[in-house]
């Protein structure tokens, strides 16, 4: 099983350096306007969206930033238009960034959205092993202070937006830990560390479900957990994106025997529930008693499994060539993906959305560099 898993994982690596980041980087690019498409369609690679989001400039920065450090060739003219477009046109002058933008990367909607702002950060951090670092740290110490600020809740976590808005969720604020540890790693400030301290303090008080170890997706302005029931609603591959973070958070700020055990149980129900029964694939949703799942699964989360796999306390080589041979399943040889696959397990034809490279690039080349 050991070498069934480091073939696959090459196999992974192969696909996604060879075929899928030039592929992205030759349609996928707009040279013209200075900006990203939001999806590919399969076969002809066009893409007729009429808008720009800001989650998907600052993914694709992140994801040929790291394609640079990896020896893509391009990747680092597609990073530095990235950080061009985040500076230049996404940049408010009073601070943060727009949500939305026309093809001329004019801002249409200058809504400040956290779950985007956290990936402006990331972006920002990992440019800096492309470019000058310097200001790309000042940008990022003004959303520091921007999260601490504007962003706060007046009582516990984090504002979805500003102008707020309900329900609150989880998954900003996971995001916005992931970025954190990235801006720490790439800058050195203490402050970054600091506030994911505090995020990880608050998933273990207010975010994961202390009952059953599961964690809520959605969240009243209390920061209380949004009811159907007996339970919630429960998204597996948040589960697995919490496993990895929590992993990372532990190698930089040191181990914490609450967050391992918290760890521990969002694989248990992961593995209980989340899994689709005759693909394997996790499933898109559920409630929290494991039942009514939503049986149709998207690639994320395949991605997500494949990273908390190699560094969940309980890992084995099957288990590694498990996720790693679910998520191959799902590549196309020209550099695409099954994006979603139906109840039945089905695929189901559509765009490959350019939002998806950003998983796909962090499990390949994380599952990669554990083996």
């Amino acid at each position: 099983m050991q070498n069934d898993a480091a073939a696959t994982l090459a196999g992974l690596r192969t696909w996604l350096l060879d075929r899928a980041l030039p592929l992205w980087l030759a349609q996928g690019v707009d040279h013209a306007a200075g900006g990203f498409v939001e999806f590919l369609q399969p076969d002809h690679y066009t893409c007729d969206a009429p808008f720009r989001r800001l989650r998907v400039a600052a993914r694709q920065t992140w994801v040929f930033a790291d394609a640079c450090r990896h020896g893509v060739n391009g990747a680092d003219a597609a990073a530095s238009l990235g950080i061009d477009f985040l500076t230049r046109h996404a940049a408010l002058p009073g601070g943060g960034y727009a949500r939305l933008f026309d093809l001329r990367n004019r801002p249409i909607d200058a809504t400040l959205d956290l779950y985007d702002h956290a990936f402006v950060l990331l972006a920002l951090s990992a440019a800096a092993s492309v470019l000058p670092p310097a200001p790309l740290r000042a940008r990022a110490l003004a959303l520091e202070a921007l999260f601490g600020s504007a962003f706060a809740h007046p009582s516990i976590g984090y504002l979805e937006s500003l102008p707020p808005a309900l329900p609150r969720r989880q998954n900003p604020h996971m995001h916005l830990l992931e970025a954190l540890l990235a801006a720490h790693e790439a800058f050195g400030d203490a402050v970054f560390l600091q506030r994911a301290r505090g995020l990880a303090a608050l998933f273990l008080a207010r975010l994961i479900d202390p009952a059953t170890g599961a964690l809520p997706e959605f969240f009243d302005d209390a920061l209380q957990p949004l009811r159907t029931g007996d339970g919630f609603a429960v998204e597996p591959g948040h589960h697995c994106e919490w496993v990895w973070l929590l992993w990372r958070y532990a190698a930089l700020a040191g181990p914490d025997a609450r967050l391992a055990e918290a760890s521990r149980k969002l694989m248990v129900l992961v593995d209980r529930h989340g899994l689709h029964p005759t693909t394997g694939d996790v499933i898109d949703g559920l409630h929290s008693n494991g039942a009514a799942p939503t049986m149709t699964a998207r690639l994320w989360p395949q991605t997500e499994m494949l990273k908390a796999a190699c560094i969940r306390a309980d890992t084995t080589a099957a288990l590694r060539a498990t996720a790693a041979a679910r998520l191959a399943a799902r590549l196309t040889p020209d550099g695409l993906w099954q994006e979603r696959r139906d109840a039945d397990g089905n695929a189901i034809r559509g765009p490959a959305p350019a939002s998806s490279l950003y998983h796909l690039v962090g499990g390949i080349l994380t599952a990669s560099a554990l083996g």
